[in-house]
């Protein structure tokens, strides 16, 4: 006859298990659990193999209510299917991992009352930081994070008021910047390809300070196409179908983004139009996943993973003085790379 035994009730292990298998005071070893004081390599190592044998996992939430912080660090952006932005995450990501922080991902939408949302959820957990992409957003928004008492970057663009410290390009800049390149390797019938530009701002200041550099050399945009949704392939070959069956005596199409340039250049090539001699175009970002086209379209490298790094780097400089913000403001400066689809200005050649 078997007889069962009532399994022992299992309950949640305390710093009291891991003292007890460590042999050294709770104290210690909530020192050696929360990376503070000052405790011997030897102790320590102690106190982790002893939790690691238990299986004993910090509870960060209940230490974040005695501190009123726990190690993450919100990151919010506005799309994971736009390229740019896992190349910004990895930046902050490679800087985070060699400390005790942590990020954790939102996103946004490009939708100003879904921000909010998600910031809300995120100070909830009392983290210790903030990334957010943008400079643009309600006042709620701007609100919480004023009233947070953390450090707050806002990272990708630097033309508007941060709240607190910033790191990225001007827009506006990289826009002219293409404008004068365009202008002056001699195209002077400009078609612009691009996302409505409501909520997405960044891609708006593009815009003016493309147009702006090239009414400066005389030069106005003389055709444009605008979508909504996803950028890809498909939407650029759509995009640049109907451009140049409006306007086939454009002579350069500037994409807002590389995805949608790199499907406008395989239609191009398709109708075997000469690429950049008849026709030249330009995207934006630096996408190098687009380097094994026939052609390396035109773009503006913007140095994603080195804005998600200095953000990063900023929030662990906070974390670890004690302060809640430090005001910076880091301007990196975009590269223009002309690949293969911007002809060379004539003393180049």
């Amino acid at each position: 006859m078997t007889i069962s035994q009532t399994p022992r009730p299992r309950r949640p292990l305390t710093l009291r298990d891991v003292s007890e298998a460590s042999g050294v005071s709770e104290m210690t070893v909530s020192r050696v659990l929360r990376q503070s004081g000052d405790v011997s390599e030897k102790t320590r190592a102690r106190v982790l193999e002893a939790a690691k044998r238990l299986g004993y996992v910090p509870n960060k939430i209940a230490g974040g209510l005695a501190s009123q912080r726990v190690n993450l660090v919100g990151v919010i952006i506005p799309s994971l299917s736009n390229l740019v932005f896992p190349e910004v995450l990895s930046g902050i990501n490679e800087v985070l991992e060699d400390t005790p922080l942590q990020p954790v991902v939102g996103v946004s939408r490009y939708d100003p009352p879904h921000e909010e949302k998600v910031l809300f959820e995120m100070l909830s957990w009392r983290p210790s930081g903030v990334i957010i992409a943008g400079l643009e957003h309600s006042e709620a928004t701007r609100a919480m994070l004023r009233a947070a008492d953390i450090p707050v970057v806002e990272i990708m663009d630097l033309d508007g008021e941060p709240v607190d410290s910033v790191v990225g390009i001007s827009h506006r800049r990289a826009g002219a910047e293409m404008a004068r390149a365009i202008a002056v390797a001699g195209y002077r019938r400009i078609g612009f390809l691009g996302t409505k530009m409501p909520m997405d701002h960044r891609a708006r200041k593009r815009f003016e300070g493309f147009t702006g550099a090239l009414a400066r050399a005389g030069i106005e945009v003389a055709d444009h196409e605008f979508y909504s949704g996803g950028s890809g392939l498909a939407k650029g070959r759509e995009m640049t179908r109907a451009i140049l069956e409006r306007s086939p005596d454009l002579d350069f199409l500037y994409y807002s983004n590389d995805m949608i340039a790199a499907g406008g250049l395989l239609y191009c090539l398709e109708k075997g139009i000469d690429i950049p001699g008849t026709l030249g175009l330009a995207g934006f970002n630096g996408i190098e996943l687009l380097d094994g086209l026939p052609l390396r379209p035109a773009t503006m490298d913007i140095r994603r993973r080195e804005i998600g790094r200095k953000a990063a780097q900023i929030i662990a400089d906070c974390v670890q003085k004690g302060v809640s913000g430090l005001g910076e403001r880091i301007a990196l400066v975009p590269r223009l790379d002309p690949g293969d689809t911007l002809r060379p200005r004539p003393h180049d050649t």
